[in-house]
């Protein structure tokens, strides 16, 4: 096991994460009409913490996959791949973005967060 340093950050590096979120838990006591919208900012905030990047960016799949029941309908739990990626572009936000995608399972029964591989 390689110890830390004090006072070094972890160096950050490109990494690929499967997560099943519960978005129930993310939007309970939400109005109808913002649930929706609510769950796709709680996807945000959740790649935002776990991947350490404060771009992140959606993927049409998964904003298709959050709407398609409509604005109050939403899935209890939904399966996500989060990609921490290196920009192109720099913008001063920091080197690396999070791209979120989704991932189609028939059940969540004894899935884990599964580290893949990078494309």
């Amino acid at each position: 096991m390689v110890k830390k340093e004090k006072g070094k950050p972890n160096p950050l590096g490109e990494v690929s994460r499967d997560y099943t979120i519960n978005l129930h838990k993310g939007v309970h006591k939400e109005t109808f009409k913002r649930k929706a919208p609510r769950a796709v900012s709680y996807i945000v905030n959740f790649a935002r913490k776990n991947m350490l990047t404060e771009d992140v960016r959606i993927d049409p799949s998964l904003n298709e996959a959050v709407w398609a029941r409509g604005i109050r309908n939403l899935p209890r739990r939904i399966r996500v791949r989060l990609q921490r990626k290196k920009k192109e572009e720099d913008d001063g936000k920091g080197k690396y973005y999070t791209l979120a995608q989704h991932v189609p399972v028939d059940s969540f029964d004894g899935l884990k967060t599964e580290i893949t591989k990078s494309q």
